[in-house]
């Protein structure tokens, strides 16, 4: 999901680990496409889509909807026209208009192929890097615009644990019996979204043994980690993986977790 598409593509997602957090970040998953001119997935997982749960109520929107660089007809009138892509602020987010817009000049195009700043075909080596390096720039961005992730657990250990999704139940359960049969403490974060914001580096470099906890054989959130972390934090990642077809429960975490710290 993370690089679904051909070329150097990149996408945000948006990682729910109860029903609020489903309703609440599919909302924010509107405005940060509308915002950030992307595709946003909320990447749900089985538990969550299909068992009953428990919820506390949802809040309504109380912030109208954030539609992002948005070109009016007096804008138009103003500027005389305007070039798609091109990064005239330095966010590396171009303006845009609205289909429906009545201005003459409000149209363009929307391609899929290489284009300029002003959305026409290109294949001039030095424009389509520049697209290229624009689109990085705009994922970099978005760090310090979707949703922060969630201390669970901060209790001062040299021990974090990283996880999402509906994993979160079973892994504080299972801080819980580490906690009691062995005296062990650790702290624990929720991961909201990719690309990963700044709290998440900090929390690794804050531990001195991170364990990664995910229901995948492929050990994808850890893959996503060594990516985006220095490489002298990856070393710090241990994984624990739960992929038997029913949901990860605390008793399997503990087990893996003391195993792999030799208690």
């Amino acid at each position: 999901m993370a690089f679904l598409s051909h070329g150097d593509t990149k996408h945000i997602i948006l990682l729910p680990g109860s029903m609020k957090d489903c309703y609440e970040l599919s909302m924010a998953a509107f405005d940060l496409a509308e915002r950030m001119q992307t595709p946003v997935f909320v990447l749900s997982d089985l538990d969550l889509g299909m068992n009953n749960w428990m919820s506390e109520p949802f809040d309504y929107p109380d912030k109208p909807l954030d539609r992002g660089k948005v070109l009016t007809v007096e804008d138009l009138e103003r500027l005389g026209g305007f070039a798609r892509y091109r990064d005239v602020d330095g966010d590396a987010i171009g303006w845009r208009t609205l289909p429906g817009t009545r201005h003459p000049k409000a149209a363009y195009f929307t391609r899929g192929s290489g284009h300029n700043d002003a959305a026409i075909y290109t294949e001039n080596p030095v424009e389509y890097q520049a697209l290229m390096e624009r689109l990085a720039l705009k994922f970099e961005k978005a760090r310090k615009l979707v949703p922060a992730p969630v201390v669970v657990r901060d209790v001062g250990s040299k021990i974090g644990f990283l996880a999402f999704g509906s994993t979160d139940c079973a892994l504080t359960e299972s801080l819980d019996q580490i906690r009691k049969r062995y005296g062990v403490e650790a702290d624990y974060m929720r991961i909201r979204a990719w690309p990963f914001t700044q709290a998440i580096h900090d929390f690794v470099a804050a531990h001195e043994r991170i364990y990664v906890v995910e229901q995948n054989r492929d050990a994808q959130l850890a893959s996503l980690l060594k990516l985006d972390l220095p490489a002298d934090q990856v070393v710090k990642l241990r994984s624990i993986l739960h992929y038997n077809g029913m949901p990860v429960d605390a008793e399997s975490i503990t087990k893996e977790f003391i195993h792999q710290e030799g208690l």
